[in-house]
């Protein structure tokens, strides 16, 4: 596999790969919220060919399989355990017009005008050049009718999830570098990103979503605890299960731990 990005395909074919493919379901409980609005917001039609970027363990990409189930569903990511799980789940679902492959979107030989419409949840934020990037999945897309809609992430303190982490220690330096999770969470860079791209027409509105992130405040800290950015920047303790558990308790709510989050959602033309 051909990559820039070392250090994103370290992360993701190591722990944090791993985490997310081990505990696909959880994640996707805590993501699936906002799946509506991708999908919409992308127009995916019966006959479309649909392209995901950093897809993951690939329930968005089954999910565009669906509704293009006349065309089919194509998902690209760095990590080779979640692809295996995605390759698995689309097996057990008899999902079969979807294939998974693994590369660096920023790479990738994409067929010239090979897809339709490009699509991403919480996939795109991590490119080492992101304007190569997206320039090489402007690419792939159809010159007549090709689009794309993202969902990144927001700023967390727009979020209860800020609210849970203000409890925890604040870290030297905020993880918002031009490769990190909240590289597109200003609507002007993000759409500066996409017009040097050569994209037009974009669009970058707030939505919202419950997430679920366990049974209970217990249940949700090991699970949060454990998360790969959490993990990263606190390590493993009882204390930081035990500081997670306190902040996550306001928000049990009908059986479980509920957080209400905002992201942007993001559209744009070939």
């Amino acid at each position: 596999m051909e990559t820039v990005n070392k250090h994103q395909a370290e992360a993701w074919n190591g722990y944090e790969g791993t985490h997310w493919a081990d505990h696909h379901a959880r994640y996707d409980a805590v993501n699936s919220g906002f799946n509506p609005h991708l999908l919409d917001a992308a127009a995916i039609g019966p006959r479309d060919r649909v392209l995901d970027i950093g897809c993951g363990n690939g329930q968005v990409t089954r999910l565009a399989a669906e509704r293009a189930h006349l065309g089919a569903a194509t998902g690209v990511d760095l990590s080779a355990p979640m692809l295996a799980r995605a390759r698995n789940l689309a097996e057990r679902e008899g999902v079969g017009n979807v294939r998974f492959e693994q590369g660096d979107a920023q790479l990738y030989p994409f067929p010239d005008g090979g897809f339709d419409v490009a699509i991403s949840r919480f996939g795109v934020m991590f490119f080492a050049d992101p304007v190569a990037a997206f320039g090489n999945v402007r690419r792939a897309l159809a010159a007549d009718g090709g689009r794309a809609a993202f969902v990144v992430m927001a700023p967390p303190e727009e979020s209860d999830l800020g609210t849970v982490l203000a409890a925890l220690p604040a870290l030297p330096r905020p993880a918002i570098g031009h490769d990190g999770p909240l590289s597109l969470a200003d609507p002007g860079r993000a759409a500066a990103i996409l017009g040097d791209a050569g994209f037009r027409a974009v669009t970058n509105r707030r939505v919202e979503a419950e997430q679920v992130w366990g049974r209970d405040a217990a249940d949700a800290a090991a699970f949060l605890a454990g998360w790969g950015p959490i993990r990263y920047n606190y390590g493993e303790s009882d204390e930081l299960v035990a500081t997670l558990t306190g902040a996550l308790r306001p928000f049990e709510r009908d059986g479980a731990v509920r957080l209400r989050t905002t992201a942007g959602l993001i559209t744009a033309r070939r």
